[in-house]
């Protein structure tokens, strides 16, 4: 009995039980022994009557996925507790399967007991629920907790078009020929190696355009050009490059995103082959990509509006098989670019040429690449300077270019912004030198509407126009940023600091009551991120605007460590799935507008764990941020 006493002082978490509770647990052990390769426990199958605590020898536990393969295998030895979580947090079933190896004995203890001593011991049950929380902001092992085995697609099917890298493609082998080829040539060239792309090299291996059937048609056949000038005239770019590393979603994204057809893969400074849009998506024919396509031939603002309708059940889709929604983000976001796209082309032929050269710019989490399914028009335009004789002109083109724009994204269900950060704003629809002493004047005069500008147009994205106008801003922006501007972080790091994760005193989460149901805002929960990563960004001016993409690139550069990084960006797009479920279940179930109100009671006990853990890091890192820009001034 001292020794098992003894061993109970040792083994987390019955140390931090009394040395007398201890003694009468001592009593309730029952003495296990395992023969090797015993499988103890199926996941989502075996009821657990209590929890293990490894007295000798070793627990080997993973998941199966639906092909059997071990998934996130871990092993256990002498004092662990295996079982807990499993009977606090998933219905009694073993979350995992377990398999003792040679030489195993275990002390056994009822469940009954062992939930008596969670709730006599906060510390002891609070072991278990946070290990889960912590467990939970890892990818694939929320994937395997929240889908039982016996899910209909195994895991690697439905992840593999997310999971795959472009390396494992069979990509095309690039035809190339030099600028000077007559026209005529190339096209034999192509005939003859059956292609419907041949690139075209300045010099060998650096390719500077290139030209597809389409080119013919259009630019020589159409126009009766002379087949015998240079390829060179005629040709298409720009060229767009990804690397062999990349995901293959990623690709179609980008294709979709810069409108090409054609990607040329690059590897370790060379390029290995290209890949076309029309193959990638013929082998994804039941993906989300298919229906951004059909937006994109979307032919009126009716079809228009039915397409974003439509977008709640592509989120539930993914989501449902566990794909991380900073992907799910990605890909709203690209259904909302093309239908603005689309709008913007279709005002721009009603109301013909502009009178200057313009930039169309998103904002705000649609600048971010961060929509959910509740969202606003959040964009501004930006053209280029004309004499002063040219200016009412101008502008006055520009309104109502924005003005019909606005309405039009409106009817589709892109509701106007209650803020007015929109291009139908005269404000925010102005010249080049305009905007460059609105960011100026920002930065200099700082009071809570300047930062909250300055913040939103810091998550400005180029969307449509001449990118050159965008270019030279940020260009400027830069060079501003290079200026001692400590009081500009100061404020800016005060704003990360207004919202505080909605934690109690006793560490649960802090509700407030709206109609029969017990809420906290998730939306506003999420923010300290957005704000203190945007902080970071500014202050080592770093311009990409997604959040993820800015903390990878703060990690890049030795800001946050890759603990850090992980923490962060786990949790961000941890409360983004809970937020996007939430938006989707209410526009497919509910049939009601989506809010960013959460109940806590319609949350699992492994989602509010996983969450509460989660504003446990927002804090940390908010205390970080005190201490490096604001000197405790704030607390």
């Amino acid at each position: 009995m001292t020794d098992r006493f003894q061993f109970l002082k040792t083994a987390v978490p019955f140390n931090l039980l009394p040395d007398e509770v201890l003694w009468g647990v001592v009593d309730l052990l029952e003495e296990i022994k395992y023969t090797k390769d015993t499988t103890v426990y199926l996941q989502e199958t075996s009821k657990m009557r209590g929890v293990d605590i490894i007295a000798a020898g070793e627990y080997e536990s993973f998941f199966y996925d639906s092909t059997q393969n071990k998934r996130l295998i871990e092993y256990h030895h002498a004092g662990y507790c295996y079982g807990g979580i499993s009977v606090l947090l998933n219905r009694r079933k073993s979350l995992r399967t377990v398999i003792a190896k040679k030489g195993t004995t275990v002390y056994f203890l009822h469940r009954r007991d062992f939930r008596a001593l969670c709730q006599a011991y906060d510390a002891f049950f609070h072991f278990f629920t946070t290990d889960y929380g912590k467990r939970m902001l890892n990818d694939e092992f929320a994937h395997f907790a929240k889908q039982p085995a016996t899910f209909e697609e195994s895991y690697i099917a439905s992840e593999q078009l997310y999971s795959r890298k472009i390396e494992s493609l069979e990509y095309r082998e690039i035809v190339a020929c030099p600028s000077q080829t007559p026209i005529y040539q190339v096209a034999q060239i192509m005939a003859e190696y059956k292609v419907s792309c041949s690139f075209v090299e300045e010099e060998p291996g650096k390719i500077i355009g290139f030209v597809t059937d389409i080119t013919l048609r259009d630019n020589v056949v159409a126009k009766q050009a002379d087949a015998g000038q240079p390829i060179r005239t005629v040709m298409d770019n720009p060229i767009v490059t990804i690397n062999a590393q990349a995901y293959i979603y990623e690709a179609i994204l980008l294709m979709f995103q810069t409108n090409i057809r054609y990607l040329l893969v690059e590897q370790n400074g060379k390029f290995k082959g290209f890949l076309s849009r029309n193959r990638l998506l013929s082998e994804q024919a039941q993906s989300p990509f298919m229906f951004i396509q059909s937006v994109k031939l979307a032919l009126s603002l009716d079809e228009l509006k039915s397409k974003w309708q439509k977008v709640p059940e592509i989120v539930t889709q993914l989501l449902s098989r566990g794909v991380n929604a900073e992907i799910v983000n990605q890909v709203i976001t690209t259904v909302a670019d093309s239908i603005a796209l689309k709008v913007i082309q279709g005002v721009l032929d009603e109301l013909g040429t502009p009178p200057a050269k313009f930039v169309f710019m998103v904002l705000g989490s649609e600048g971010r690449k961060e929509q959910t399914l509740k969202t606003d028009q959040d964009n501004a335009i930006i053209y280029e300077d004309k004499a002063n004789e040219q200016r009412e002109l101008v502008r006055e083109y520009f309104l109502k270019f924005a003005d019909l724009i606005s309405e039009r994204l409106n009817q589709i269900g892109f509701s106007y912004c209650s803020g007015g950060f929109m291009a139908k704003n005269p404000k925010w629809t102005h010249s080049l030198s305009h905007w460059k002493r609105n960011y100026e004047s920002w930065m200099q005069e700082i009071v809570p509407e300047t930062v909250m500008n300055f913040s939103t147009f810091f998550d400005c994205r180029y969307l449509y126009g001449e990118k050159a106008i965008m270019d030279e801003l940020q260009a400027f922006l830069d060079q501003e940023l290079q200026k001692p501007n400590e009081k500009l972080f100061f404020h800016m790091a005060n704003n990360a600091l207004q919202y505080e994760p909605p934690l109690t005193f006793f560490r649960n989460i802090r509700t407030f009551t709206v109609g029969s149901q017990e809420v906290f805002n998730i939306k506003k929960a999420m923010t300290p991120i957005v704000d203190l990563v945007r902080v970071y960004a500014l202050q080592n001016r770093i311009f990409v605007t997604n959040t993820g993409e800015r903390l990878a690139a703060l990690k890049e550069k030795g800001i946050f460590s890759d603990t850090q990084y992980l923490e962060l960006i786990q949790s961000y797009y941890y409360l983004m799935s809970v937020r996007l479920k939430k938006q989707a279940n209410q526009i497919i179930r509910d049939k009601t507008e989506p809010e960013n109100y959460m109940d806590v009671r319609s949350l699992t006990k492994i989602e509010q764990v996983t969450i509460i853990e989660i504003f446990k890091t927002i804090k940390d890192f908010q205390a970080g941020i005190k201490l490096k820009f604001t000197n405790n001034l704030f607390g």
